[in-house]
């Protein structure tokens, strides 16, 4: 059956590898959703040998059996697998999971900061875990349904370049991507739109062709982070005072986990106008709540930094760049500096708005990622 009428298969689209890789092991991790099916697909049809791999991070001590049976999306994921034609495994992952990405998530939102936890877990536990994986079944490359494309630069690098469609680009997230990971990764649906990919799904009658995308982070399934702090913490999260920038006390707060930068639902504070969260402070559990207009800035500095077509930046260094603070950030253009301890400082050319720490700005040069680091305060 047709994969797209009228277009070749691409594997990384913008370079010059083109059908150099066939015939090679790729494991392929495969969520159970459209974006990912077709990817294993995509790359079946362009003659690489094809392993799916589903990973469980939330029950503990599963055998394979158990995954399939407590995981709906891996027996989605292996009928899926059926239905190409190729080999499915499900993998535990659940302990390096608690380790590297919840500990973490769940000690940011104590210290009031709001982390992106896709940042995290894409280097630390999804890459570390079809890299593992790979290495175990002898196959060379590892796959993924993200939109973006991987390039090689000419000055030797690695870096993740903007998916054809602006709407779904999900590179922010992936900017933490190591050399060697990045060396050994095919996203083979960064040069299809969306729209294209469930035409793929349908028309070769994958059985998650209409299945609905995923809004949510993965293991917050109801979008309550405070409820899940609460559950996975001793830590008992105190009420506090909702403030002014002046400290003059406006009334009392859920506690600092209920909150980020920017919010203005769910404050139950009769102001008699818009007010908005513009601080938060762990030491005194105090949440500031201010005006729109405060939460403008034209400086973000951001720390614990990792770059991805360029090595390093020297202490000094300036760069023009166009840098997103947030996931759904359009990104505004800017100079960045590199400072001492692996900080930068962008400067931007135009006001944005809530930069929030624990999130992510990450820096474009034209469609390539150069690199990324924590928003943190100054």
């Amino acid at each position: 059956m047709a994969v797209s009428e009228g277009r070749k298969i691409s594997i990384r689209s913008g370079n010059t590898f083109g059908t150099r890789f066939k015939l090679e092991k790729v494991i392929v991790g495969m969520s159970g959703g459209v974006d990912s099916s077709v990817a294993a697909l995509l790359l079946k049809k362009q003659g690489y040998e094809v392993i799916g791999a589903t990973y469980d991070f939330w029950h503990d001590d599963d055998a394979p059996e158990d995954i399939y049976r407590n995981l709906s999306d891996a027996s989605e994921a292996k009928a899926v697998a059926d239905a190409i034609g190729i080999r499915h495994v499900a993998v535990n992952y659940t302990k390096q999971f608690r380790e590297r990405v919840e500990k973490s998530f769940v000690s940011e939102y104590l210290n009031g900061r709001t982390p992106n936890p896709c940042v995290m877990c894409n280097p630390l536990v999804k890459w570390a875990a079809l890299c593992e994986t790979a290495d175990e079944y002898g196959a060379k490359y590892v796959a993924t349904g993200h939109y973006a494309r991987i390039d090689r630069l000419p000055n030797g690098r690695y870096a993740i370049k903007n998916s054809v469609t602006a709407k779904k680009d999900q590179t922010y997230v992936l900017y933490g991507l190591s050399q060697v990971q990045l060396s050994r990764s095919l996203m083979p649906i960064g040069d299809y739109e969306k729209d294209e990919i469930r035409k793929i799904a349908a028309e070769n009658a994958l059985p998650v062709a209409s299945k609905p995308d995923s809004q949510e982070i993965c293991f917050v399934s109801d979008n309550d982070y405070a409820a899940y702090i609460d559950a996975h913490t001793d830590v008992t999260v105190k009420e506090g005072n909702f403030v002014d920038k002046n400290g003059n006390i406006l009334g009392r707060n859920k506690g600092i986990t209920h909150y980020t930068i920017g919010q203005r639902r769910g404050l139950e504070i009769a102001a008699g106008h818009r007010i908005f969260v513009t601080d938060i402070r762990p030491e005194t559990g105090e949440v500031v709540l201010g005006e729109n207009e405060e939460l403008f800035t034209t400086e973000v500095l951001c720390s614990d930094l990792r770059f991805m077509s360029v090595s390093v930046l020297k202490e000094g260094e300036k760069l023009r760049v166009k840098a997103k603070i947030r996931y759904n950030h359009q990104g505004e253009y800017g100079e960045i500096e590199a400072l001492p301890d692996n900080k930068v400082i962008c400067r931007f050319e135009k006001p944005v708005r809530a930069a929030t720490p624990g999130q992510s700005m990450v820096f474009y040069d034209g469609d390539y990622v150069l690199g990324g680091g924590i928003i943190c305060r100054f």
